[in-house]
């Protein structure tokens, strides 16, 4: 299946991407052009889809990725789109749960994430209940007043 890696990967190309392997196939030859190797079909496909200077804003955008308020969703699913390295995933959570996941010492990035949305999860659950209960404390205690003030 190795020496089909080329013309399977090359026919899920659309768009732009399949225009451009058009354009090479015909360049080049049908017979050269899925003979290549899956290492220069790659190095082609970075070369032209994945600029150095694009490929620097990505790395800039991991290093300061973090969760913006509760939304650990997203943060986990942008971290995943730029890189797999759960040392950055974890160092980017907030400090109400970074030391927690860094103390249960997760082994793999789907750990980490799991780990992340239960702690986020109980944080987000508490602080609703916390709502509630000063909300009822504050009715009650407008109750009372008004109660007694007639």
């Amino acid at each position: 299946a190795a020496e089909n890696q080329v013309k399977f990967a090359t026919c899920t190309l659309h768009s732009v991407a399949l225009t451009w392997w058009n354009t090479h196939v015909q360049t080049i030859g049908h017979e050269a052009a899925y003979g290549m190797s899956w290492k220069t079909l790659m190095k082609m496909m970075t070369d032209k889809y994945c600029p150095r200077n694009e490929i620097r804003k990505l790395e800039i955008e991991l290093w300061e990725l973090k969760v913006k308020g509760t939304d650990l969703a997203s943060y986990t699913q942008r971290f995943q789109e730029l890189a797999l390295l759960c040392g950055q995933y974890v160092g980017g959570l907030p400090d109400m749960i970074h030391g927690s996941v860094v103390a249960s010492k997760p082994k793999t990035m789907q750990e980490a994430i799991e780990i992340s949305t239960e702690l986020m999860d109980k944080k987000i659950r508490t602080f609703a209940e916390r709502e509630t209960a000063s909300k009822r404390k504050f009715e009650n205690t407008s109750r009372t007043t008004r109660n007694q003030q007639q």
